[in-house]
C-alpha cells in the first residue's frame, strides 16, 4: 500500500528517476546494462505522464527486470585434450508479447552485464517489428577465433546441452549474433535434435537453408538497416545516392548493409575487423570482402593483396575516414563523443546503427545536437530478428517462401518501424527524434501488453 501512494504521488519525472536510481544501487557493476537502461527511460516521462496507468501497475520497475537469468558452465576439449571451461548465459527477459528471442554472442567481452543490455534491448527492438516476439539474448565468453572446427563442434555441442533444458519453439528461440554464424548454429541445433529426440527446426533461427532456414536471413539486417535509412533519407529530402559511406566491421551486417547501399547509388570506402580498417577510395570490392571473411574466414588486411592501392590501417580507428553516411556495424559503444565530433567535423549527415548500441549515450548527443539524422540500433537494425520471427513462421507452417517474398516483408516492416518511430516522436513532444521515438513506440507495445496480463 505504501508503494502505491508513493507512485501516486510522484511526478512521471520524479518515478523514472527513482526507478533508474533504485535500479543503479542494485546493479552498479553492470555499465552497459545500466547504459541500455538509460538510454530508453530518458524517452519515457511523457509516456508516464500521459499513461499514470503504467505507474501504477509498476511497469517500469517489471520490464527492467529479466524474468530469468540462466548462467552456467561449458566444459570442452580441446585438440591438444585439455580440458577447457567457459561460462554461458541466457537472459529471459520478457515474454509480454511473445517466445524470447534474440542472439547468442560467443566473444570473451561476454558477460552478465552484456548479456542484460543485449536482452533488454531486445525487447523494445522485437517489439518494434510487430511480430510476436519476446526479448531475449544469450551466449558465452568462448572466443571462436583460433579456434578449430572441432573445437567449435565440441564447445557448441556442450553449450547445448544445457541451454536445451531452456529453450523450445515456443518458450525462447535464440539466433546467432557475433562469432555465431551458420556453422554455430548448425552444430548448435544438431545437439538440440539428439538431446531432444524430435526435429524442432523452429527452435534456432539463423539456419542453414538446408535444414530450415530462411532465404534473405543473412542479408537481413544490412538490407534492413539501410532500407531504414533510406526512408529517414528521403523523409529529409535525401538518398543514398552519390553518397560517400563508411562501415564498420566486415561480418554479415556489414557486408550486406554495403551491398545494398551500392546498389541504392551509394560508394563504400571503408570498412574493418578487429584488426584494422581498410580505405579504398575507388569503393570496396564487396564480393573480395565477402570471399575474405564468409569463405575463407580470413582478416580484412588481405584484401591489399588484390587491391594495393587500397590502403590498410592496422588498429586504426575506421572513423577516422570522412565520409557523409556512416553505419557503424561492429560492436558497442564503437563510436564515443571524441569520434563523434570527429565524424561531424568530416561532414557526416547521417549515422545508421547497425550493431547493438554502437554509439555512447554522449555520441548520441553530439550528433543530436549537430542535426545529423540518426537511426538507433533498436528500429534500424531490428531486420535480422524480423526476418527471423518470419522463418519461424515459415518452420512453424512447414512452407520455404521465395527471397523476393521474404525481401519485400523485410522493406515493409522497416518502413512501418520508421513510421511508427517517427509518429510516436511527434506525439510525445519529441519530434524527429528516432531515439525517442522508438523507445516509445516499442515500450507501448510491451506496456500495454503487461497491463493487460496483470502482475506476472
Amino acid at each position: 500500500m505504501g508503494n502505491n501512494v508513493k507512485k501516486y504521488n510522484q511526478t512521471a519525472k520524479e518515478y523514472v528517476q527513482t526507478v533508474y536510481e533504485e535500479l543503479n544501487q542494485r546493479n552498479h557493476h553492470e555499465t552497459e546494462f545500466l547504459q541500455a537502461v538509460e538510454e530508453i527511460v530518458q524517452s519515457l516521462e511523457g509516456v508516464f505522464e500521459k499513461h499514470p496507468e503504467y505507474m501504477e501497475a509498476g511497469i517500469l520497475e517489471r520490464i527492467i527486470e529479466p524474468e530469468r537469468l540462466i548462467a552456467f558452465r561449458v566444459p570442452w576439449v580441446d585438440e591438444a585434450g585439455q580440458v577447457q571451461v567457459n561460462r554461458g548465459y541466457r537472459v529471459q527477459f520478457s515474454s509480454a508479447i511473445g517466445p524470447y528471442k534474440g542472439g547468442l554472442r560467443f566473444h570473451p567481452t561476454v558477460n552478465t552485464s552484456i548479456i542484460k543490455f543485449l536482452g533488454f534491448e531486445q525487447i523494445f527492438k522485437n517489439a518494434l517489428t510487430g511480430q510476436p516476439i519476446g526479448g531475449g539474448k544469450g551466449g558465452s565468453d568462448f572466443d571462436p577465433k583460433g579456434k578449430s572446427d572441432l573445437e567449435i563442434m565440441r564447445f557448441c555441442q556442450s553449450f547445448m546441452s544445457e541451454l536445451s533444458r531452456h529453450i523450445g519453439p515456443d518458450t525462447d528461440v535464440p539466433a546467432g549474433d557475433i562469432g555465431v554464424g551458420a556453422r554455430e548454429i548448425g552444430y548448435l541445433y544438431g545437439q538440440y535434435k539428439k538431446i531432444r529426440g524430435t526435429v524442432e527446426p523452429g527452435v534456432l533461427t539463423g539456419k542453414s537453408l538446408s535444414f530450415g532456414g530462411s532465404l534473405a536471413r543473412k542479408e537481413a539486417t544490412g538490407f534492413g538497416l539501410v532500407y531504414f535509412m533510406q526512408e529517414m533519407l528521403q523523409d529529409n529530402g535525401l538518398d543514398f545516392t552519390d553518397k560517400t559511406v563508411t562501415v564498420s566491421g566486415s561480418g554479415n551486417v556489414s557486408i550486406y548493409a554495403m551491398e545494398k547501399a551500392v546498389e541504392f547509388g551509394a560508394r563504400v570506402v571503408a570498412c574493418s575487423d578487429s584488426n584494422g580498417y581498410i580505405y579504398d577510395k575507388n569503393g570496396i570490392d564487396i564480393e573480395l570482402v565477402k570471399k575474405i571473411k564468409e569463405v575463407e574466414r580470413g582478416r580484412i588486411s588481405e584484401y591489399v593483396e588484390k587491391y594495393p592501392d587500397a590502403e590498410y590501417v592496422a588498429d586504426g580507428n575506421v572513423w577516422e575516414v570522412p565520409c557523409e553516411i556512416a553505419l557503424p556495424s561492429a560492436t558497442q559503444n564503437e563510436i564515443d563523443e571524441e569520434t563523434a565530433q570527429t565524424l561531424i567535423k568530416n561532414g557526416v549527415i547521417a549515422v545508421g546503427e547497425g550493431a547493438n548500441m554502437p554509439s555512447s549515450l554522449e555520441a548520441i548527443n553530439q550528433f543530436q545536437e549537430s542535426n545529423v539524422l540518426f537511426a538507433p540500433a533498436k528500429a534500424a537494425n531490428a531486420g535480422g530478428v524480423a526476418v527471423s520471427a518470419l522463418e519461424m513462421a515459415q518452420n512453424s507452417s512447414r512452407v520455404a517462401w521465395s527471397f523476393e517474398k521474404v525481401d519485400g516483408k523485410l522493406q515493409d516492416i522497416m518502413k512501418d518501424i520508421y513510421q511508427n518511430s517517427i509518429q510516436a516522436a511527434n506525439e510525445y513532444g519529441e519530434p524527429g527524434n528516432l531515439v525517442a521515438g522508438a523507445n516509445i513506440a516499442g515500450f507501448l507495445k510491451v506496456a500495454d501488453a503487461m497491463v493487460e496480463q496483470g502482475v506476472i
